[in-house]
């Protein structure tokens, strides 16, 4: 029995470093940073409705909506969009490499319009199937070159058949936003359902950027942008540096004080950090969350929980110590007497972290999530990982001395 006990601690720590070791590259490069690690833009922007009519909470629900896909066409990974009141929305984009580019276009209403020579509406964006960038390499000159191509339903082309029929050698104007991006004279009527805006981008990713903005689609009511900022990759990068370097330093003190007041139960305290880590960075990076400042602030603070349920463990079982028991007997006991105090404190707390993420919005619920995720993680490692491998302990010989648990 002796015998085999040695052997699982063995193959234990030999697992707990394996995963470690394999861990550090996964999660360093794949997991997800907020706006504040690694730079980007955030934006506020006012939602203003048409005069004589209120915002509803269905117009707020459809402009996230195309708000999101309209960041999602800008290539941008895991944007937070959030509603502030009645008629705000918070945009976080983490890792743009033209903030201001991309602001301008989230704050267009995207309003297009094809119109006759009389200025009447003959289609508008809600008939656009589709938008895609080309590039013509016939093109009479460069700026010819970089097109925006558009194709329509069956709704939008036969409307828009018609039209070219109707105004054969006349003007058609394209209009976005009541303002002209393009004119041209109709030569026959056109068919297929597919219209071309060329002559206005200086580069190709000019017209990629207008074809986004047409997929993504209009804008239920008009926006104004009532404050944005932006973080350099560079501030971001010192950011997460320093709070790096701040975990580390914590959790080096943290070890040799475990170790030198609790001696060996301090050293599988360690190893339960350790695993508690492990758990919670995994968990977040399978449920695709983004680690911000006020996440790692959440992370640090269940460390501190996860600790404190180590020590009030150990602190019993020196107790039961004191009074004369065995050490196998101590440990059961100890850990029996710690587990409702332990469960108490971290229920409660769980409770508030809950709160916060139901009720909180933004960075809160980042804190919150990474605080929930941490206290559960504590609670299993302290209850069942922290208690098998002192039971084991208890039975190999040279490591059941009680002067290894500071008697």
């Amino acid at each position: 029995m002796k015998k085999r006990s040695g052997v699982k601690v063995l193959v234990v720590l030999i697992l707990i470093a394996a995963a470690t070791v394999l861990s550090v590259s996964p999660l360093v490069n794949n997991i997800n940073l907020g706006l504040d690690l690694q730079g980007g833009a955030q934006v506020v922007l006012q939602a203003i409705p048409d005069e004589g009519e209120s915002l509803t909470s269905e117009d707020m629900s459809q402009l996230v909506s195309v708000l999101d896909q309209r960041v999602n066409e800008l290539g941008v990974s895991e944007p937070i969009i959030q509603v502030e009141g009645t008629d705000r929305i918070i945009v976080e984009l983490a890792g743009v490499d033209n903030p201001e580019a991309a602001i301008e276009l989230i704050g267009k209403t995207a309003k297009l319009e094809f119109r006759d020579p009389n200025g009447e509406i003959i289609l508008t964006g809600e008939n656009l199937k589709d938008a895609y960038p080309v590039i013509d390499q016939q093109a009479m000159n460069a700026m010819q070159q970089n097109q925006v191509i558009l194709e329509f339903d069956s709704e939008g082309a036969d409307l828009f058949f018609e039209a070219t029929a109707a105004f054969t050698g006349q003007l058609i104007s394209i209009h976005l936003d009541d303002e002209v991006i393009q004119s041209a004279t109709v030569k026959g009527p056109i068919s297929g359902g597919s219209a071309s805006i060329s002559g206005g981008f200086a580069t190709f990713q000019e017209a990629s950027n207008l074809a986004a903005l047409l997929r993504g689609g209009a804008l239920p009511v008009d926006l104004e942008i009532m404050s944005k900022s932006t973080v350099g990759p560079t501030l971001g990068a010192d950011s997460l540096s320093k709070s790096l370097n701040a975990a580390a330093i914590g959790f080096i003190v943290l070890f040799l004080f475990m170790l030198v007041y609790y001696r060996l139960p301090g050293g599988w305290a360690c190893c339960s950090l350790l695993v508690y880590a492990l758990l919670l960075m995994w968990s977040l990076y399978l449920i695709n969350a983004t680690l911000t400042l006020t996440s790692i602030a959440g992370f640090i603070l269940s460390v501190g929980v996860a600790v404190d349920s180590n020590i009030i463990i150990y602190e019993r079982i020196r107790e039961e110590l004191y009074h004369g028991k065995s050490l196998k007997a101590s440990v059961e006991a100890g850990f029996k007497r710690a587990l409702w105090t332990i469960l108490d404190s971290n229920i409660t707390t769980l409770i508030a972290a809950l709160v916060l993420y139901f009720f909180g919005s933004g960075t809160i619920k980042g804190f919150a999530l990474t605080l929930a995720i941490g206290l559960i993680a504590s609670m299993f490692t302290a209850i069942t990982f922290t208690r098998y491998m002192l039971r084991w302990t208890t039975d190999v010989n040279f490591l059941s001395s009680k002067k290894l648990y500071g008697m």
